[in-house]
């Protein structure tokens, strides 16, 4: 009797753990699910960074639109966006300054965003873009104050 006790609190034993196949598996399946988890946020990523772009455009184009009626020209180009914030040392020196922005925002990637005056690509007489996530100027992921042709396909 004691033989069957024993061989049958065994039998229990073995059944109630888990096989390392079994363990395999499980892990396999969660990182597959953890995976698929992963890429799907990443297209919400990118669309919060262009949606913050475009966000940061709208506001430095009201800053400028606020320096324009002010001094009643733009900054130009030398002077930047840093006109927004700091008092200008080139000339043309606007005698009307005041601090519209407390400083220039950066884009999500920690580049300064762009800006020339006159525009070549933007309907508003001026250019403010960022040069994008690869960094480089003049490329199809740059951003700004005009229609992407990359949003018109």
């Amino acid at each position: 009797m004691k033989q069957t006790n024993a061989t049958h609190r065994a039998a229990i034993h073995r059944r109630s753990a888990f096989t390392l196949i079994e363990i395999v598996i499980v892990l396999t399946i969660i990182s597959i699910l953890g995976a698929g988890v992963i890429l799907m946020t990443k297209g919400y990523i990118d669309t919060a960074k262009e949606t913050r772009v475009q966000s940061d455009i709208d506001k430095i184009m009201s800053a400028l639109q606020m320096y324009e009626a002010r001094n009643l020209r733009m900054p130009t180009t030398d002077q930047g966006l840093k006109a927004l914030a700091e008092k200008p040392t080139t000339e043309p020196i606007p005698e009307r300054w005041t601090t519209l922005m407390e400083e220039v925002p950066k884009d999500p990637w920690g580049q300064d965003y762009k800006y020339k005056n006159p525009g070549t690509k933007s309907k508003k007489g001026y250019d403010v873009w960022t040069v994008g996530q690869d960094g480089i100027d003049g490329n199809e992921d740059d951003l700004g104050n005009w229609k992407s042709t990359a949003a018109a396909k």
